[in-house]
């Protein structure tokens, strides 16, 4: 609708709104954008889906559990694919290495170990003794009698 898509449904009239709230503000773009854009989405077009190289494990199992209910058995466990193994880091080697570059960036040659450095132990403060309050004594009020 106008500048923006929408999906609606019914609406009261003060639930509408304008579309220039939604739409996508105005953006400038260069040719070698705009022709980068339209050979991706050419790169990526099929004229069918049939074309893709696709499977629906899921419609596949949905299958298989509605047949072997229809045959009273138990549906056939599902057989997870193995992922690829991922590569294996040496967290120590990238942090040396990482620690190496960064000295080699700022200029410092020396290479060797870090030396640790004794902190100072901050003097303990002793907190200050409260002074119990002062208690007063409560004041004797005395009544007479009403004859």
């Amino acid at each position: 609708m106008g500048d923006a898509r929408l999906l609606s449904g019914l609406h009261w009239g003060d639930e509408i709104r304008s579309s220039g709230e939604v739409a996508p503000p105005e953006t400038e773009l260069t040719e070698e954008e705009i022709e980068g854009a339209l050979a991706l989405m050419d790169t990526m077009t099929v004229d069918s889906v049939t074309e893709l190289d696709v499977t629906d494990h899921y419609t596949e199992a949905f299958h298989e559990v509605i047949a072997a209910k229809a045959e009273h058995r138990a549906p056939k466990p599902v057989e997870a694919e193995a992922a690829p193994a991922g590569q294996v880091v040496d967290l120590m080697a990238a942090l040396e290495a990482s620690v190496a570059d960064a000295r080699e960036r700022r200029g410092e040659t020396s290479g060797g170990d870090a030396t640790v450095h004794e902190m100072p132990t901050p003097k303990k403060k002793t907190p200050a003794k409260k002074t119990p309050a002062k208690k007063t004594a409560a004041k004797k009020t005395t009544r007479k009698r009403a004859s």
